[in-house]
């Protein structure tokens, strides 16, 4: 089913484009770059985040075919549109040595297993808590924010070899893990389709 794209967004994606020539990216990641700019206004992102074509493609396909979905945060659940997420914070503990949302991650991957899209933006330590399982994921978007162990879980996202999307800084957040796993679930799976 074709999205209708309203008139604004239309124009900010004009405009977004009038500053910042992503023309060279290949589809799909210039599909992330463009709406995660969008989602802060931050032109930066551009040069900031970190990707794979090819591991886009496989996990486009593997959202299109019904893959689960996981958010960390219920702010990273909202944001995502056109599909349920899965979001166990609200049934998480904290205890030593583990935060609520390393316990939420425990949960949700009882509950959906491997092969799931991850949806990380606000805790560092769901990142880390994924990276110990052996959670076989179609994609993780790791763009968790902040100055207390951000840029060091995504580095080691990066380094897990694991299909991911993260970026470099410290900087991420609820808003902008959805626009990148929203990029995917808008991005057409037929020529036919229109999009942005």
């Amino acid at each position: 089913m074709s999205r209708v794209v309203h008139p604004i967004e239309r124009e900010s994606f004009r405009r977004l484009r009038s500053r910042l020539d992503t023309s060279h990216f290949p589809p799909l990641t210039r599909a992330v770059v463009e709406r995660v700019i969008h989602s802060a206004a931050d032109l930066d992102y551009a040069s900031d985040l970190v990707m794979d074509e090819a591991e886009l493609a496989t996990a486009h396909a593997a959202l299109h075919a019904g893959a689960p979905v996981v958010a960390d945060v219920e702010m990273v659940a909202a944001g995502i549109t056109r599909r349920e997420a899965v979001c166990r914070l609200g049934d998480a503990g904290s205890g030593p040595g583990l935060t609520r949302s390393a316990h939420a991650v425990r949960l949700a991957y009882d509950e959906v297993g491997p092969g799931a899209l991850w949806v990380i933006g606000c805790a560092p330590t769901a990142l880390e808590e994924l990276l110990t399982l052996d959670a076989s994921p179609a994609l993780v978007i790791g763009l968790p924010v902040g100055f207390v162990g951000a840029a060091e879980s995504k580095a080691a996202l990066r380094e897990s070899g694991l299909p991911a999307v993260s970026n470099v800084s410290e900087k991420g957040g609820s808003a902008v893990a959805a626009a990148a796993l929203n990029a995917l679930l808008y991005h057409p799976t037929s020529p036919e389709e229109n999009d942005l």
